[in-house]
């Protein structure tokens, strides 16, 4: 068999330990690494909400982990196009997607163009909506007044 080229995407929003074993694992298995970093306009088309950091400041903290060969924006919500542009031959993806009806349209399209799919489990303890959550819940803890005078009520 030729290159393995894996592609892994993500918001990585708020990077975190979940994110970097993904990477680190995807690179295990292949021997070029794409991290797709998803745009934007398309996590908050998808998510209903934007990202937290911004795509190039997400893309440069990507490119950054020895695990990644390549950081590449993800500006189009079609993974088949994305693949007609890289053509990596592994795509990654947390199995929080296993069995979904999106997971499995997304199977078979891949399986027709021999891109084989590998799902690593979830780090559920750790994601990028309970680093939210939080944030969200000590930024509703410190008042404006507070802020101001640097201490918190």
């Amino acid at each position: 068999m030729g290159l393995k080229i894996g592609y892994a995407p993500g918001a990585f929003d708020l990077f975190h330990i979940g994110h970097l074993n993904i990477l680190k694992h995807a690179k295990s298995q292949c021997d070029y690494l794409i991290a797709g970093v998803v745009a934007d306009e398309i996590l908050e088309e998808a998510k209903g909400r934007l990202p937290l950091v911004p795509l190039a400041e997400r893309m440069e903290i990507v490119g950054s982990i020895g695990y990644v060969d390549k950081v590449f924006a993800e500006v189009v919500p079609d993974k088949l196009q994305v693949w007609e542009e890289l053509r990596f031959n592994i795509f990654f993806k947390g199995d929080d997607w296993k069995g979904t009806p999106q997971g499995d349209r997304l199977q078979a399209a891949f399986s027709a163009v021999g891109v084989e799919v590998v799902h690593f489990p979830y780090t559920v303890h750790t994601s990028s909506s309970a680093l939210r959550t939080a944030l969200e819940l000590i930024n509703q803890s410190v008042s404006p007044s507070h802020l101001r005078q640097g201490t918190r009520r």
